[in-house]
């Protein structure tokens, strides 16, 4: 894909900064590959939801990809499929870790994963941060409900420049997502439905210079300060549906 993975756009410090609205398409994107996959006849469960398999073409519509784990779903009374724990740490839910217990909504807690991601820029597991923070659901989950505290977590490489309301319902999302409990946690239609909302929203924060100057706001820390100064409108463009492909 001529724009990679979402992996690289995040966490490679070579690479340009993917702006907010940017985000939000890839997130939408990507949710729609998902739902595509669990609404199926016979529905499809990924396993492997990660941004190194969300490629990324021209237009930063994303693609899923790497299907050699996906799962066919539980048929007919059963409510989930029993297999081997297999996938990614830090991206896989934890009945699944615990039971081997495989359904869509396993998915969708990999997907909340991925949208901490979108909103820090930090991994889903960091061995080389300090022991506290090295797993981003245990380490942002504190920060999730107030617009204040999201602040001090969002990717530094935004420069402040993102939609605070969209922020905070991406992050309350990303929350419902990685539920502990399975049953809690919203299907992939409602989250496609939830982040479209966002896209016409245009609220935009521009934090004051002490951020890029920051050391350690520069590794995303949490002792952030700054104030909030409005911006220009945002330019949120319209995603469009996405059907997933194979890694060549």
């Amino acid at each position: 894909m001529p724009r990679g993975s979402l992996e690289n756009h995040l966490f490679k410090r070579i690479s340009i900064s993917l702006p907010w609205a940017t985000r939000l398409k890839i997130a939408i994107g990507a949710a729609k590959g998902l739902a595509f996959l669990h609404g199926a006849e016979k529905p499809v469960i990924y396993r492997d939801f990660k941004t190194s398999n969300i490629l990324l073409d021209s237009d930063f519509t994303a693609k899923l990809s790497d299907f050699g784990l996906a799962k066919m779903g539980p048929e007919g009374s059963k409510s989930h499929v029993t297999t081997r724990v297999m996938g990614t740490y830090g991206y896989a839910a934890p009945e699944y870790v615990s039971t081997g217990h495989l359904t869509t909504k396993s998915d969708v807690y990999s997907f909340g994963v991925v949208l901490l991601e979108l909103l820090t820029g930090r991994r889903a597991v960091d061995k080389l941060r300090q022991k506290t923070e090295q797993n981003l659901v245990d380490w942002a989950k504190p920060y999730l409900t107030s617009s204040r505290k999201l602040r001090c977590i969002m990717d530094p490489r935004l420069g402040g420049q993102y939609s605070v309301k969209g922020a905070k319902e991406m992050a309350l999302l990303a929350l419902q997502c990685i539920s502990l409990q399975p049953k809690d946690r919203p299907r992939m239609p409602a989250i496609i439905e939830a982040l479209e909302c966002l896209q016409n929203l245009k609220d935009m924060a521009v934090n004051s210079g002490q951020w890029p100057s920051s050391k350690t706001n520069a590794r995303n820390g949490v002792h952030a300060k700054g104030r909030n100064v409005e911006a220009k409108n945002g330019n949120y463009r319209k995603s469009y549906p996405v059907a997933p492909v194979r890694k060549t």
